[in-house]
């Protein structure tokens, strides 16, 4: 949650129908999605200024989405070499591109109509060489090439033109985030025809630009495995590349099936039986291609991993944000994630929810008349009561929906207002009481938090003679299923063995 984007997030005139609608979205399980919303190609040729003032307005929407552009020179340089040989080999050499890394730890890639290609950080840590990282990029061009982005452009302005509210929310980057969250799903997924013909043009461009053409196969099987850990598979971070580029059985066994076309082309007919035997023990076959991962993990050496405190972070019920200056703790059982937009918490199976953002509220307007102005529906006027939290002027206030009950709080701190959000389908005195006791752990966080509070980051290590994958994953700065994390993350099966000598990734502070 970033102090700029959340005070934005629903601070405009008509918020109750956004806010239903984000509230909606989160209860039934699947939230906000900002990577699933902005994963939207569009073909690059003939360009109208229009669209081209569409690309910057999305280009805006994407850096506050993301939580804006990750700088790294090393990083940059090595997509942008990387970049420059896929266009040479691809079927439109004379188009042109520049690269945004995005500040986020969601798995995602995508690109614009003015030839912006955006990678997460996430997606960078997950990969494990240059191979991989080219073959979502190449899948990313294959679909501009093959102009499957400029059939969906169309489907989205159809949707919006047919959208009341569509003049308010694209004024803004992130209330159109919100109120398109609908639309924007239903047309996040390509057809599985267009998914694996932008397959088969990624590994050729891939192949000809000189890398391992396997390096797609290995990527979505990472991604599969690293889909495998989310603590819930509909949480609003989660829905990230897969979500738009789902990964199927049938879909991995093709893209293997070009891999293996593309190796076998470049072999004599007597070695091309061995290609096969190669790909059931490594995923690549025979053969020169390039999948530089040495290089690779060199550029993502202290790569933030996961979120960055400059935006906030969790760490398990406790939510910090270093900059602002402030903490709190969830209620026991709560899953929380950070979005750009809000800290989001659900409690599953349990009916049971939160949401906190900041908001800017005039100094001269009391808490309790700001409960009441109508920001949401239903609030019932006699339960609207001030208090003090930790010093801080607050108010709180129930509201009652068809099956949800809201227990709201507003918190001023510094020059902004806090809003916390929880939601119960059972609502009753306990549960009240639970979230009272949450909403009194927020607090401001002293100096020497603040200057503790780092993020984590990917180091890089040698593998020693006597270093196993537990040995290793037990120095991991993770809690939530190190060792599974440790395999996924460095491309390795359980029971596998190291080999000293080599290198892998670990998660450090």
């Amino acid at each position: 949650m970033t102090g700029r984007i959340g005070r934005t997030a629903l601070g405009f005139a008509d918020c109750r129908r956004a806010f239903a609608c984000v509230v909606a979205l989160l209860l039934a399980g699947c939230g906000l999605e900002t990577s699933h919303l902005q994963h939207e190609n569009i073909s690059l040729p003939d360009l109208p200024k229009q669209a081209e003032s569409v690309g910057q307005r999305e280009h805006q929407r994407i850096l506050a989405a993301y939580g804006g552009a990750y700088q790294d020179a090393r990083l940059e340089a090595l997509i942008g070499r990387t970049v420059n040989k896929l266009v040479a080999a691809s079927e439109r050499p004379d188009l042109h591109y520049k690269v945004t890394i995005l500040n986020s730890s969601a798995v995602n890639a995508f690109a614009l109509p003015t030839g912006q290609l955006y990678v997460t950080r996430g997606l960078l840590a997950l990969a494990n060489d240059t191979s991989e990282l080219a073959s979502v990029l190449a899948h990313e061009m294959a679909h501009v090439i093959a102009r499957h982005a400029a059939i969906r452009e169309e489907q989205a302005r159809q949707v919006m033109g047919g959208s009341h509210s569509a003049p308010d929310v694209l004024n803004d980057p992130q209330v159109s985030a919100m109120a398109l969250a609908k639309s924007k799903i239903t047309l996040a997924t390509f057809s599985r025809g267009q998914e694996l013909e932008a397959d088969g043009i990624g590994v050729g461009i891939s192949s000809r630009a000189g890398y391992d053409p396997y390096g797609a196969v290995r990527f979505l099987t990472a991604m599969s495995r690293n889909a495998e850990l989310r603590p819930n598979g509909d949480s609003p971070q989660f829905l990230d590349f897969l979500s738009s580029h789902p990964t199927t059985p049938d879909r991995l066994r093709i893209v293997q099936q070009n891999a293996r076309e593309y190796v076998e082309a470049g072999l004599p007919e007597h070695d091309r039986g061995r290609v096969a035997q190669a790909e059931a023990k490594h995923l690549a076959g025979p053969g020169a291609a390039e999948r530089d991962r040495g290089g690779y993990l060199s550029s993502i050496e202290g790569l933030v991993y996961g979120e960055d405190p400059s935006e906030g972070f969790v760490r398990g019920r406790r939510f910090l944000h270093p900059r602002l200056g402030f903490t709190f703790t969830a209620p026991e059982g709560f899953t929380l994630e950070n979005t750009a937009q809000a800290v989001l918490g659900v409690k599953e199976g349990a009916g049971q929810a939160l949401r906190l953002d900041v908001v800017h509220v005039p100094a001269d307007q009391s808490l309790t008349d700001y409960l009441g102005s109508g920001w949401i529906e239903n609030i019932d006027p006699s339960s609207i009561e001030m208090l003090t939290i930790n010093g801080f002027p607050a108010a709180t206030a129930v509201a009652k929906g068809d099956q949800w009950s809201f227990r709201l709080y507003a918190i001023r701190y510094a020059n902004e207002v806090y809003r916390f959000i929880f939601a119960s389908k059972q609502p009753s005195p306990v549960i009240h009481l639970i979230f009272r006791e949450s909403v009194g752990t927020f607090r401001r966080l002293t100096p020497p938090e603040i200057e503790s509070a780092k993020p984590l980051r990917v180091k890089i290590v040698t593998v020693g003679p006597d270093d196993t994958p537990e040995r290793l994953a037990s120095q991991m700065a993770l809690a939530d299923r190190p060792l599974e994390r440790f395999l996924v993350l460095n491309d390795l099966q359980p029971g596998s063995s190291l080999k000293p000598g080599d290198q892998v990734k670990i998660i450090v502070e």
